[in-house]
């Protein structure tokens, strides 16, 4: 692709530049499948209710969806819960002690393709950030070595503190926009769930990248992709 018509980069994280969604979606099985076994008239859990109902969007709202899907309801709670609370919150605080267990156990590197694009545009001098609805952003990044990279972190911590609203609203890519100081239109998505798709398209960025980690093609580009790629070794050509 013609990079000399972009200035910036907005990477999304788990699943663009680390295989982090690999970590997520054993910690949400292993999350919702314990809180379901209590509800045997319920759906299992399995990675496709990961894909429709979780994959890029904040936390919380994904464990709202996946028990509306099922028709359970529970109190919202607060970030501030146990993970021991039967809340909404409380199990999404649950998920997360179990991701935060497996990266210290087993760590996590970065995609050989996503290393090399983010080195070339470095020297090219593009702008990059991280867009991530994560609040495990910059622990993964640091885990993967590759923080230093990026001069723009917008994650689900900056989110809240801002009171942004999370993927498939623009909002959180149109403020890693701002803080690298450029137009939407002159800035390159980079998304690999259909959500995080839809808020490149909605914020009518210059170009936005589907990488297709497993949700396939034509979801992507349905939710407003521009092109569609499998690594983004092939971004570089």
């Amino acid at each position: 692709m013609d990079w000399t018509a972009y200035s910036g980069a907005l990477f999304d994280l788990d699943g663009v530049l680390t295989p982090t969604a690999i970590i997520h979606r054993r910690a949400w099985a292993e999350m919702f499948n314990g809180f379901l076994a209590r509800y045997p008239e319920a759906r299992p859990y399995t990675d496709d209710d990961y894909f429709a109902f979780v994959d890029g969007k904040p936390r919380y709202d994904g464990v709202r969806d996946v028990l509306v899907d099922r028709g359970i309801t529970l109190p919202q709670g607060s970030p501030s819960d146990a993970a021991s609370a039967e809340t909404v919150c409380g199990l999404g605080n649950r998920k997360n002690d179990v991701f935060v267990q497996v990266l210290s156990r087993d760590g996590i590197g970065p995609y050989p393709g996503s290393q090399h694009l983010v080195d070339v545009l470095i020297s090219r001098r593009v702008a990059m950030g991280v867009v991530s609805s994560s609040r495990n952003a910059d622990p993964v990044l640091r885990a993967s070595g590759l923080r230093d990279r990026f001069s723009v972190l917008v994650d689900g911590d900056v989110a809240a503190r801002e009171g942004l609203k999370g993927k498939p609203a623009p909002d959180t890519y149109l403020r890693g926009a701002q803080l690298l100081g450029l137009d939407p239109g002159r800035c390159v998505v980079f998304e690999d769930a259909v959500s995080g798709v839809a808020a490149g398209s909605a914020g009518a960025f210059g170009l936005v990248i589907g990488v297709d980690r497993g949700v396939g093609h034509d979801k992507l580009l349905a939710a407003g992709a521009d092109i569609v790629i499998d690594d983004l070794e092939e971004a570089i050509r």
